[in-house]
């Protein structure tokens, strides 16, 4: 279909994949935790967003572009792993729905919640190198339009993602609407869910393209 082969090798292959938690899922916990239902969806929209922008990367071989070139990878990789520190103390410092918050500690918008999803996923360059390592073992030899092929391939494996995504969003909210009215274990899962993402801005910094 479209050029593509072993389809059904992708599909699963992409789902397992997804079940694997990193920088984006523990940024829809977060986002979850703080802004519930809503804010779990606006976030993990934001992160499927980010990932067609890698799709359409690999079609256009900017990928390839970003991988052949150090100076790229590196400012790239620079960039994804500050933000990923921002975001982190972004969720150190904010609180759960339900708890009182001085007017400087408030919670982000929707609008800013799927901002940073976005920018969370856009600016991590080894989702760019996974997205050019993964996709093309799926494109057949004599596909009649690779870029095609590449962009079909990334459409299934995000659409899949992003539902995964959202069942993590919805789930994560239900429980913290339970402990939502326990202060204390709202506030430390917060504060865990922005440390990891502190920890993964900081390997994302030392990391190298390969």
């Amino acid at each position: 279909m479209f050029g593509t082969t072993d389809l059904a090798l992708f599909v699963v292959s992409g789902l397992l994949l997804n079940l694997t938690p990193g920088p984006d899922t523990m940024y829809i916990l977060g986002r979850s935790a703080t802004h519930g239902r809503s804010g779990g969806t606006v976030a993990a929209l934001g992160i499927g967003a980010g990932c067609f922008v890698h799709s359409f990367a690999v079609a256009l071989g900017l990928s390839a572009l970003i991988a052949a070139s150090a100076t790229a990878f590196t400012l790239i990789k620079w960039a994804g792993a500050a933000y990923l520190i921002y975001v982190g103390i972004g969720l150190l410092r904010a609180r759960p729905q339900g708890v009182e918050l001085a007017p400087a500690q408030r919670t982000a918008t929707l609008r800013t919640v799927f901002l940073q999803g976005f920018l969370t996923n856009v600016l991590n360059p080894k989702v760019a190198l996974f997205f050019l390592a993964f996709l093309p073992q799926f494109v057949a030899p004599d596909a009649p339009d690779k870029r095609l092929a590449l962009l079909f391939l990334g459409f299934v494996f995000n659409g899949n993602g992003l539902l995964w995504n959202l069942s993590v969003a919805w789930s994560a909210a239900a429980i913290a609407k339970h402990i939502r009215g326990k202060n204390s274990i709202a506030l430390w899962l917060n504060r865990t869910i922005g440390a990891l993402l502190v920890y993964f801005g900081v390997k994302l910094g030392a990391s190298s393209a390969n």
